[in-house]
């Protein structure tokens, strides 16, 4: 079992920064792999992008490629998401996921879910 929650959103400006943090408890959060996923209102959950379970291995939809960046420490049980240049249609709910698969990008891959944190960009 892994609880997953997440923090640091806000409200930005559009060319803004943000870092979410999404806090792990249970002692094999390191044979998981991370994803971030965000929802739009009215819009369907997107995949965001993942990271390996030893953080060796990113992958990024190509939406945010280039501005987001996701680590991951787990002596801290803790997967970051920087996001740089932010702009207005980044706004959402974020979640971060677990899964046990390697490089999934659609939400039915993953095991577990937090609550999200809203990110919400202003132009």
């Amino acid at each position: 079992q892994v609880q997953l929650v997440e923090s640091g959103g806000g409200l930005v400006q559009a060319g803004g920064s943000l870092r979410l943090s999404c806090a792990a408890s249970g002692r094999t959060f390191s044979s998981y792999s991370m994803g971030w996923f965000r929802q739009a209102p009215g819009k369907d959950r997107e995949f965001v992008g993942g990271i390996s379970w030893s953080g060796g291995s990113t992958y990024y939809a190509d939406s945010v490629k280039d501005r987001f960046t996701i680590s991951r420490d787990n002596a801290k049980n803790t997967v970051y998401l920087q996001m740089n240049s932010l702009k207005p249609e980044d706004t959402g709910l974020y979640y971060c996921a677990a899964s046990r698969a390697s490089r999934a990008r659609v939400g039915g891959a993953y095991d577990y879910w937090g609550q999200g944190t809203q990110v919400t960009v202003s132009s």
